[in-house]
């Protein structure tokens, strides 16, 4: 009898993620001793701070999160670089790529390869020379300088580029089918934003280069993450404040003009 009810228990207040949004408190049940455990304080939500998005397939934070994923990014490697968890090692690396990529804005590709590859090969070249001097001069033998770099296995893994490539496939797949749904006018309201934006970074366009663009990106990428980590309270604040502000906004156009009202799915 006692197994009955744990089942039955069990079977009538479990909830799985993919079900709801929101898990409501439970109300107060008993323990297996009889003992009575009192309500939770607060609703467990699993809805995201910054609500949903008119992009049905494509949701950029999941993108972001994904491609951040320990799965596919060895150690976190690209995470403690974003975040600055290791200032000198960040320093380096996106010092490296923004003077790489301002060179690319006003040298040629192959110049700006040749020229990073002649001065690579002249600091290597040097310090190898450097180091067999100093070992005929001290009479020792210290082996080849980049021994550790020689011996370092860089070969890339099936097995991680086989996931790297299922992971970038899918968000292409996605992209393309949210695509096909915004041109071919499956949902009215969203074809309309979709073409704001198109209109938008027509003048972006007119701004910007790609390669400044680009410039930008990675500049974002180095310091948006950081700032939002940082201001995580206040900036969440802001951004809901907007969302209610324009979801006010949108209600009251398609309060005023009917067709632009979304159908309600039939279940």
């Amino acid at each position: 009898m006692a197994d009955s009810e744990s089942e039955n228990y069990v079977e009538g207040n479990t909830y799985h993620h993919e079900d709801f949004e929101t898990v409501e408190p439970l109300s107060a049940h008993h323990s297996e001793n009889g003992q009575e455990i009192p309500e939770q304080d607060e609703e467990v939500t699993t809805t995201n701070s910054l609500g949903g998005t008119w992009l049905k397939n494509v949701d950029p934070r999941e993108d972001f999160s994904a491609l951040c994923n320990p799965t596919i990014v060895e150690d976190d490697n690209m995470l403690d670089l974003i975040y600055w968890r290791d200032v000198r090692k960040t320093g380096v690396v996106f010092g490296s790529m923004l003077l790489v990529l301002l060179s690319l804005a006003f040298f040629s590709l192959l110049s700006v390869l040749a020229y990073l590859s002649l001065a690579i090969l002249t600091v290597t070249l040097s310090f190898r020379v450097y180091k067999n001097i100093m070992a005929a001069v001290q009479k020792t033998s210290d082996g080849h300088p980049f021994k550790q770099y020689l011996d370092l296995d860089i070969t890339l893994k099936e097995e991680k580029v086989s996931r790297v490539t299922h992971t970038v496939l899918q968000h292409i797949n996605r992209s393309l089918l949210e695509l096909r749904r915004l041109f071919l006018i499956e949902d009215l309201i969203d074809s309309i934003k979709f073409g704001l934006l198109l209109w938008v970074l027509t003048y972006v366009g007119a701004w910007f280069n790609g390669m400044t663009l680009i410039i930008l990106l990675v500049v974002a990428i180095f310091t948006l993450p950081k700032v939002y980590e940082t201001y995580k309270v206040q900036i969440d604040n802001y951004v809901n404040m907007a969302r209610n502000q324009l979801n006010t906004v949108l209600a009251q156009v398609q309060s005023k003009v009917p067709f632009l009202k979304k159908k309600a799915k039939t279940q």
